[in-house]
């Protein structure tokens, strides 16, 4: 306002009009695309190295304790790696984002430029008022060594909180919008080439961008070396833990955020992949939600328990829907070693959530009802189901085990017969061989036990035979350990619990006057509530349904038909 009024007469009402409309001047935009600017709520400050130097640690004293030494050494690699990091980020703007901006003839549009180096700018502005503040604080180490208070002051702003999901959110969109940039123009190619070459490091755009992302636990990493060091009683620690507990909360948003991305990226590929119409309009709506996605290790066995192959699959799990994709991470050569092109996926099957079933071992009895059983696309009979189940070669050798112990121990029971004494042939011999044996069946055992707490047996809807009869076929992952496996059961088992229809809040009635009705669920909450009365009956048997539907089931539209005599709700 105080701007406004030393300017003009007519920027002064603009800006009071603008707070009485309570419109925000560093109103961020939550929805990157086109339309991204550099200066949204932004506010550029030159900051001058000469009246403002880096940081500089003064010469050691003498007579330091050992846990001041290691602190002026830990000090000192914060202050290396700030230094480096803004170095880092001033050459994404001033080797990149300028000369692309600048060149003639143009090698990208401004419109293309912006969402790539999206907040680059405001998050050097940020470490750089952070660099001033760790120059005042350095020399004055030696009299204070305090240093945790800062990174409070620093980083626990929502500003720098925005600043950050914004730029991990729009990051695996930047990375793609570099791709696509790579392959329809050769010039932003050849570019890209010619910085990299030039560089001291051979440092690509993708290693000085992906920088950010990476401070954070940096700054974790050097403030818990510096809490070790920092005795009970100091003044610097409590506000080291308060800083640790900041960077570690910040941390962990950007994390599940970076994480959030990362799959909206993976579900959009995938959906992009899928030839079914309407399930690339499934995955691609908003209703659907992914659950979890990983890299699994499909194995297919043999019919004597060998292994045939193994390959990574992508599984998906929707809250509806199971999808197994094939993954195929080639790419050009010459875009693949400057941005990491990422995996391209083919679907292999999808199947509805509702009928997987998950096989854990001693349930592969309850599969005999099948009339057939499917394993990787070949029919098999109901008596091989349980030599497809868990490790079949494990299992076949245990069973050769157990029936070598039983031979062994009736021949000890033989030898015990013998009338006659024979070196090497007696009752004491016969036993140690039980014994070995029984060793074996132990560790086999146990080889078994760990290769089931890490094996995910799905059974899986197949195309129906010939005859029309139900096909379903086993699949077998390998996850990478077993709290992924208890991950996978348990989401499985609570995704399919939500789709029960009890599950489901809501009112379903019949389209039709004629059809018959659909069973009617109550609210899930229910309370009086005054409602105003209307002079007309029929508006009061509106108002009524009004508030009880859109009260009690926010997350469902409901219209209302109403007539002289009735009225119909469709969901």
């Amino acid at each position: 306002m105080k701007a406004a009024r030393s300017g003009t007469k007519d920027g002064l009402e603009k800006t009071k009009i603008a707070v009485m409309r309570k419109v925000s001047f560093l109103q961020r935009k939550d929805q990157l695309g086109n339309t991204l600017e550099d200066d949204a709520g932004y506010l550029d400050v030159a900051v001058s190295e000469l009246k403002h130097p880096p940081p500089q640690l003064s010469p050691m004293p003498e007579g330091l304790t050992s846990h001041q030494v290691v602190r002026r050494h830990i000090l000192s690699s914060i202050i290396q790696s700030e230094r480096s990091y803004l170095e880092s980020l001033r050459r994404i703007l001033q080797e990149y984002h300028r000369p692309l901006l600048e060149a003639d003839p143009r090698i990208l549009s401004p419109r293309k430029i912006r969402p790539i180096f999206y907040r680059i700018r405001e998050i050097t502005q940020c470490h750089s008022m952070f660099q001033i503040a760790l120059a005042s604080r350095v020399a004055e180490w030696d009299s204070s060594e305090k240093i945790g208070d800062l990174f409070v002051a620093s980083f626990s702003k929502s500003m720098v909180l925005d600043v950050y999901s914004d730029y991990v959110n729009n990051f695996t969109n930047a990375m793609a919008l570099i791709k696509k940039a790579c392959m329809s123009k050769p010039a932003f190619l050849e570019f890209l080439k010619k910085k990299q070459a030039s560089s001291v490091d051979r440092i690509t755009l993708y290693g000085l961008m992906v920088k950010p992302i990476q401070r954070f636990p940096q700054f974790i990493l050097l403030l818990q070396d510096m809490l070790k060091n920092t005795p009970k009683g100091h003044v610097d620690r409590l506000p080291l833990q308060l800083a640790l507990t900041e960077l570690e909360m910040l941390a962990e948003k950007l994390n599940e955020q970076k994480r959030v991305a990362d799959q909206i990226a993976e579900t959009q590929q995938l959906a992009r992949s899928v030839s079914d119409r309407l399930l690339s309009k499934q995955l691609n709506s908003e209703q659907g939600s992914l659950v979890l996605c990983e890299t699994l290790i499909e194995t297919v066995y043999g019919e004597r328990g060998q292994v045939l192959k193994s390959k990574e699959r992508k599984v998906f799990l929707f809250d509806d829907v199971l999808v197994c994709a094939n993954i195929n991470v080639k790419g050009p050569p010459d875009i693949s070693s400057l941005v990491p092109v990422g995996p391209k996926y083919t679907m292999k099957w999808s199947a509805p959530l509702q009928q997987v079933q998950v096989v854990e071992v001693g349930q592969e009895g309850s599969q005999s009802k099948d009339p057939f059983f499917q394993h990787s696309g070949t029919k098999r009979s109901t008596g091989a189901c349980k030599a497809i189940l868990g490790p079949p070669r494990l299992y076949q050798e245990l069973q050769e085990l157990q029936h070598d112990l039983s031979v062994v121990e009736e021949v000890t029971l033989l030898v015990g017969t013998l009338q006659g004494t024979y070196q090497n042939l007696n009752t004491t011999v016969a036993q140690d061989w039980c014994l070995a044996l029984q060793r074996l069946i132990r560790i086999k055992e146990e080889q078994i036990q760990s290769a089931n707490k890490c094996r995910l047996r799905l059974q899986v809807p197949g195309r129906p035979d010939k005859s029309g009869r139900p096909v379903s076929f086993m699949v077998v992952f390998n996850t990478p350990n077993p709290l992924s496996k208890i991950s996978w059961v348990n989401r499985l088992h609570l995704a399919k619990i939500a789709l029960r229809e009890e599950n489901s809040p809501g009112w379903l009635c019949g389209e039709d006057e004629g059809k018959t009705m659909a069973p009617f669920w109550g609210p899930l909450l229910a309370c009086h509530m005054p409602v105003f009365a209307m002079k007309s009956p029929e508006r009061k048997v509106w108002a009524l349904m009004h508030f009880f539907l859109f009260s009690h089931c926010p997350a469902t539209k409901f219209c209302l038909l109403i007539s002289n005599t009735t009225f119909k709700c469709l969901v």
